[in-house]
């Protein structure tokens, strides 16, 4: 049975991994017990491990705050580092929408010369320009250029941009309209790690991917597109 380590094991997104990934022998790396941000630990506790899924995050810097949280650039690099200085082959990033500059209140249409809205979405693709514009979506920036560096050295790197996840796996959230469209579903979100660490990275001609963590939703404003093969299932109005 494969080893995995997940660091932020205890958030939403990591509770909802050790209960979905029954496949895999799953690591818990979260405070108190080990902090992520001590090197040591993490050489400790990664050899023998197929891959580490780096979800672990100060929550204080988040897309609504302009609080810088160092620590969060910290554990980024020393997982990177870490995975690295113990064999671990694979690892898996979460980055986040808010790594890309959008207008979040755009609509998934080009326009037509004549002001006329066509029927082809304009969905942005995972490798557009960044500009975040707060702290958060600028260290998620900087893990993926990061990975790229790391990729570069060996590792097989995977940045997921994620979408909304919550607890509940519910499809809207109180006070944020879009949250539909940008909603990851628990299944989605099992399936496309679990599609990760069975891949065969030998067979891609790149170490680096960056993809939307996002389901198949209606007026999504994000392309599916990537070179992994993973293609959701859900869609949030049919939940």
């Amino acid at each position: 049975m494969k080893k995995v380590a997940i660091t932020g094991a205890n958030g939403t997104i990591g509770t909802m991994l050790r209960r979905g990934l029954t496949d895999y022998e799953i690591t818990p790396i979260d405070l108190p017990e080990i902090d992520v941000t001590n090197y040591k630990n993490l050489l400790r506790v990664f050899p023998g491990h197929a891959a580490v899924v780096h979800l672990a995050w100060d929550g204080r810097e988040n897309f609504r705050s302009d609080i810088i949280v160092q620590e969060n650039k910290t554990m980024l690099e020393k997982v990177y580092q870490a995975a690295f200085e113990t064999g671990v082959p694979k690892v898996i990033m979460a980055s986040s929408i808010h790594a890309a500059d959008v207008d979040w209140n755009r609509e998934p249409y080009l326009s037509t010369a004549e002001g006329e809205r066509e029927i082809m979405p304009s969905l942005i693709i995972s490798t557009d320009q960044v500009s975040p514009d707060k702290p958060y979506g600028a260290t998620k920036a900087y893990m993926e250029a990061l990975g790229r560096q790391w990729a570069k050295r060996g590792l097989f790197v995977v940045c997921i941009r994620f979408g909304g996840v919550n607890p509940e796996d519910a499809k809207i959230k109180q006070g944020e309209p879009r949250y539909a469209r940008d909603w990851l579903s628990h299944r989605d979100c099992v399936t496309l790690i679990k599609h990760i660490i069975e891949i065969d990275q030998n067979k891609l001609e790149d170490n680096y991917h960056q993809l939307y963590g996002i389901s198949n939703n209606s007026g999504r404003i994000y392309s599916m597109e990537n070179k992994l093969g993973w293609t959701p299932k859900d869609n949030s109005a049919n939940r």
